[in-house]
């Protein structure tokens, strides 16, 4: 990213008219990444621009062709590796700008997808973020608000420590294995059903390279770009990412349709589970019974659960105020369908609402409304007709009924591998 284009970038984020979502995918990647954590900034900048900003979550940075695959393998594996395959695709079938992916066949019949980090990627990736922090330095000299209000250094040094555990791909085995034993440990007594989680060779993988089952499917993506993805199968990803948020508190903090596919078995996998988010028991509490009381259209309790998700709370009058705007913001909102009311519109008008009457909320609340903006968008797309807090009603009683039966948890924590950067 260059002092021009970077400088355009930001006109695009801090200008009070709708950014130009292609303008900025044109920029690069950290650009892009940059711009996704701002979808989710409700706290300071408008709303209408985060709801464009959101859109960047779809985009995939696909690229025609992968660079020199055995001469990647080679530099990170060694020449002798290619001996593990009786067959190995030259070509990847899916390339991006961190990586790509081959179909592979071992030799002892098994077929699997080997992925495999692009050379250059870290250093240019780290370029880019080093001259962003010059220029954030810069304006904010001229700007003294920019640093204040905005946070910009440390939104780059979350992306870095994202992006930089995103280029480990231990990190990716790690986050599937942790996804797969939280499941298998607690699917008896929650009920957990439908999911099937595929297998990491984990002696053929490296920081740079992993070898994992292919999965013969589709992604929930394609499927609804198709218009055959069952509505049951979608309801039944939002029970178990609804577990992993609020029983374990630690979920695949990337849940977008293209990083979930309806196998050929019918069961429903994980991929790219690099990324694990993590939200505070305090939080998660707050925010299950907030949804709790929204899906039976319990306005008032809503209203006073949303003040306790809050890490400084309101109250006295204060409260009594957001109160009365908090049931006129919910009074369309019984019986709507979510292409009447978008579930991610109006939680992003909530917190504004929160934080516009003194709420402050800690920052892990942030990956739970990119979850939202993942799960709005597949129920739109899939059944636009859908009222989907009465739909949410029946697995939210589960989890309430087996809280109050004191059934907890059999708690899986996530580690993950640091990268050295």
């Amino acid at each position: 990213m260059g002092l021009i284009r970077t400088l355009y970038f930001l006109k695009n984020i801090y200008a009070k008219k709708v950014p130009d979502i292609k303008k900025i995918e044109n920029i690069g990647l950290l650009a892009v990444k940059i711009g996704q954590h701002y979808a989710l900034r409700v706290d300071f900048l408008d709303e209408k621009v985060c709801t464009e900003l959101s859109k960047l979550y779809t985009h995939s940075f696909k690229s025609k062709s992968g660079e020199d695959f055995e001469k990647l393998i080679t530099s990170y594996s060694g020449k002798d590796y290619f001996k593990n395959f009786s067959y190995v695709e030259k070509k990847p079938f899916t390339s991006a700008s961190i990586g790509q992916v081959h179909n592979a066949t071992l030799k002892s019949g098994e077929k699997v997808v080997i992925k495999v980090v692009k050379e250059d990627f870290k250093k240019k990736f780290l370029g880019d973020l080093r001259r962003m922090r010059i220029l954030f330095d810069l304006v904010s000299i001229f700007y003294r608000k920019f640093k204040k209000i905005f946070n910009p250094m440390g939104i780059l040094k979350n992306i870095e420590d994202y992006t930089m555990k995103e280029l480990n791909l231990l990190n990716e085995a790690s986050g599937l294995i942790f996804l797969k034993n939280g499941y298998e440990e607690n699917k008896s007594a929650y009920g957990l059903y439908g999911f099937s989680f595929n297998k990491i060779y984990r002696e053929l993988s490296n920081e740079n390279v992993l070898v994992s089952e292919k999965i013969d499917g589709q992604t929930f993506d394609e499927l609804l770009d198709l218009g055959a993805l069952p509505y049951s199968k979608l309801l039944n990803l939002f029970y178990v990412h609804s577990f992993y948020v609020f029983e374990l508190g630690e979920f695949h903090g990337d849940i977008h349709p293209g990083n979930i596919i309806l196998g050929s078995d019918n069961k429903i996998y994980f991929v790219d589970c690099g990324a694990i988010s993590r939200i505070s028991k305090r939080v998660r509490d707050s925010l299950f019974n907030f949804f709790d009381k929204l899906s039976f259209y319990e306005y008032e309790e809503a209203a006073f659960f949303l003040n306790e998700m809050a890490a400084s709370k309101i109250s006295g009058e204060n409260f009594e105020s957001f109160k009365k705007d908090f049931l006129e913001l919910y009074s369309d909102f019984t019986d709507s369908s979510v292409s009447k009311i978008s579930l991610t519109k109006r939680m992003m008008e909530t917190i504004k609402l929160g934080i516009n009457h003194g709420m402050e909320f800690d920052e892990d609340i942030f990956p739970i409304i990119k979850s939202f903006m993942y799960m709005d968008g597949m129920v739109l797309k899939c059944r636009p007709e859908a009222v989907l807090m009465k739909d949410v009603r029946e697995f939210i009683k589960t989890l309430k009924t087996l809280r109050e039966r004191g059934i907890k948890p059999h708690f899986i924590t996530f580690k993950g591998v640091d990268n050295e950067k």
